[in-house]
């Protein structure tokens, strides 16, 4: 999960797993893959860091690249 503060200030926390796309224009998007679209304060650059470490502190991440160089191999 990462957390994310609402418009209204309100903060909350989002399962990283279900992001689908995060956009800026100005304000940032979040779109998760059952098509609900979340508005946050945070700035896209600082929405997708998140994702980034989460996905790296649950091993999605070094996962990932073992599966990439493994399917090169082949």
């Amino acid at each position: 999960m990462i957390s994310v503060t609402r418009l209204n200030g309100a903060g909350m926390w989002l399962n990283a797993l279900l992001v689908e796309m995060v956009e800026e224009s100005p304000d940032t998007y979040i779109t998760l893959v059952t098509g609900k679209r979340l508005i946050v304060l945070e700035k896209a650059d600082e929405v997708i860091s998140k994702i980034k470490e989460y996905n790296r502190d649950i091993g999605t991440h070094a996962a990932t690249i073992k599966v990439q160089s493994m399917e090169e191999l082949s």
